[in-house]
């Protein structure tokens, strides 16, 4: 019996639409990268989040008005989440190379399933946990770490912390997802995430750049882009577990050394090496085993010739 009849290969269209925004995800790398060239990473997040907040407010301005505590508390508890996890891995690169940077950060993806069990009490699926483990292996090769990671200064531990923020993001929105108006919860998460960003501008000693015509033009497309974003997440994991939504979303460095090449830069064959485990594990977590059914006529056999 060959692999695949023993199990079968599906893709549900919110998984579908998850990938296809993780692929827009990653394109977004070179827009940030010229971004901080003009802001600090801080307050760069703070006006990406808050035009996001305002953009989608505004077409949600009618649905607002039902807001519930619920959904209040959601918002807010996921823009910490948000906010943490954008701005903490910015900080981060500030001391240490984006090499060890991106293999920390990594860390979310055996993160959400360890955490998903010990908050959720739910145990990802065997496949989810092997295509989590091609997709970290692969993360590895992609980052290319080098020296001592052990040795954790402060950039690293900050890194680490942004790395739970985002395992924390993800199943967050999945605990919500089928119990509040995502409409209304977004709102809320992009101006929380806005407002943490911007108070965490004192800690960093970090000041307010001059505002220049570039600069409020990345910031509007991408505070766009994060709305949509946001609001596609709380949409699709309704019904994608946060393990397998995990498995997609490690597809966003892939994506982003393709607009990289595009632009330019050239992955090392260890790089492109990760990228193939990381889109081998997105495609192993989602087969399912499908198991053979007795044909009726051969379990009423197997009946007759019982004593």
């Amino acid at each position: 019996m060959s692999l695949f009849s023993r199990y079968k290969f599906s893709v549900k269209p919110q998984e579908a639409i998850l990938i296809l925004i993780t692929m827009f995800w990653g394109g977004t790398f070179l827009a940030v990268q010229y971004a901080v060239t003009l802001s600090g990473p801080f307050f760069f997040v703070g006006v990406r989040f808050a035009m996001a907040a305002v953009a989608v407010g505004l077409l949600c301005a009618r649905s607002m008005r039902g807001l519930t505590r619920l959904e209040l508390k959601a918002g807010v508890v996921i823009g910490v989440a948000i906010a943490l996890g954008y701005s903490l891995q910015t900080w981060g690169l500030q001391s240490i190379p984006s090499s060890k940077s991106a293999f920390i950060t990594a860390m979310y993806v055996p993160l959400v399933p360890l955490l998903q069990w010990l908050c959720l009490g739910r145990m990802p699926g065997l496949m989810s946990c092997v295509g989590i483990v091609l997709a970290f292996i692969g993360l590895i090769f992609l980052a290319g770490p080098n020296g001592d990671l052990l040795a954790m200064g402060a950039g690293e531990w900050i890194t680490l912390a942004s790395a739970v923020a985002i395992a924390a993001e993800i199943i967050l929105i999945s605990a919500w997802a089928g119990k509040v108006d995502v409409r209304r919860v977004t709102v809320v998460q992009l101006a929380v995430a806005s407002l943490v960003a911007f108070a965490m501008m004192a800690p960093a000693g970090e000041s307010i750049p001059p505002m220049s015509p570039g600069l409020l033009m990345v910031a509007l497309g991408l505070g766009i882009f994060s709305a949509i974003i946001q609001v596609t997440m709380n949409w699709a994991q309704r019904s994608v577990s946060p393990t397998r939504a995990t498995v997609i979303y490690t597809g966003e460095p892939v994506w982003a050394g393709i607009f990289g090449r595009l632009a330019g830069e050239r992955l090392p064959a260890l790089a492109l090496l990760g990228a193939a485990f990381i889109v081998v594990g997105v495609l192993v977590s989602e087969l399912k085993f499908k198991r053979k059914k007795t044909p009726p006529v051969a379990k009423e056999a197997s009946l007759n010739q019982e004593p």
